[in-house]
């Protein structure tokens, strides 16, 4: 998995709890790359987590409605706001966008830019098959993955090209396969269910919550070594 910073606990993973989604596959995976996942809709849990992951599969519709239900739209934003590393996974991804051709009525999250588009006329879907990723600019969620990589996807939209993607399949075209925008992270394709690479990937955003704690400790004791300088 790499070298990660040494700490003195596991790292916590605040996994959101709404309902729906593939939440025990991704809970286990981060068990085993030696994270502490959490099924949580607590406000004061995600807060004093190290990273935030949002689960889903399904359809746009009643996953936005279960979303909102559980309160866990507040809890993501807040996630992000706070820098948090953020994580979401196949529909748990779709839900950051704003729109989905899937139920146009229905907003998404609007975290990140775009709509959720349905996959080409020309092939089948849903995409429910291992595909390989093409990597196309640098994000530590791919450290030590090669370009070309095998991953397992099952869906049937995906979000549109934007600035944000970091990898793409091809699939009656370019469709989008993982973003990436400051702290917050995502994948079309399941992780959990991809093998060695998927097990590679969720340890890349555990080791990245790992840094950021680091960093963020090592900050604030400098803070308490030099003292508050008042301007």
């Amino acid at each position: 998995m790499g070298s990660r910073p040494e700490v003195s606990r596991k790292i916590q993973i605040a996994v959101l709890d709404y309902g729906i989604g593939n939440l025990r596959s991704a809970q286990k995976t981060l068990e085993r790359v030696g994270a502490e996942p959490v099924l949580t809709t607590d406000p004061a849990v995600v807060a004093q987590s190290d990273g935030v992951v949002l689960p889903g599969v399904g359809n746009f519709g009643r996953v936005m409605e279960a979303v909102r239900e559980a309160g866990v739209d507040l809890l993501t934003k807040d996630a992000v706001r706070r820098g948090i590393p953020f994580m979401g996974i196949c529909v748990g991804m779709q839900a950051l966008y704003e729109w989905s051709e899937e139920v146009p009525d229905v907003a998404g999250l609007g975290i990140l830019d775009g709509t959720i588009r349905l996959l080409s006329d020309e092939v089948k879907r849903p995409q429910m098959q291992w595909n390989q990723l093409s990597l196309t600019r640098p994000s530590p969620l791919f450290n030590g993955i090669e370009d070309g990589s095998w991953v397992y996807f099952v869906h049937s939209y995906a979000p549109e090209a934007t600035g944000d993607v970091i990898a793409t399949c091809d699939y009656g075209g370019t469709v989008t396969a993982a973003v990436q925008r400051d702290n917050v992270y995502a994948t079309q394709f399941h992780p959990e269910k991809s093998g060695p690479v998927g097990v590679k990937i969720i340890g890349n955003f555990v080791d990245i919550c790992a840094r950021q704690r680091s960093d963020s400790n090592a900050a604030r004791g400098f803070e308490t070594s030099t003292g508050s300088v008042d301007t």
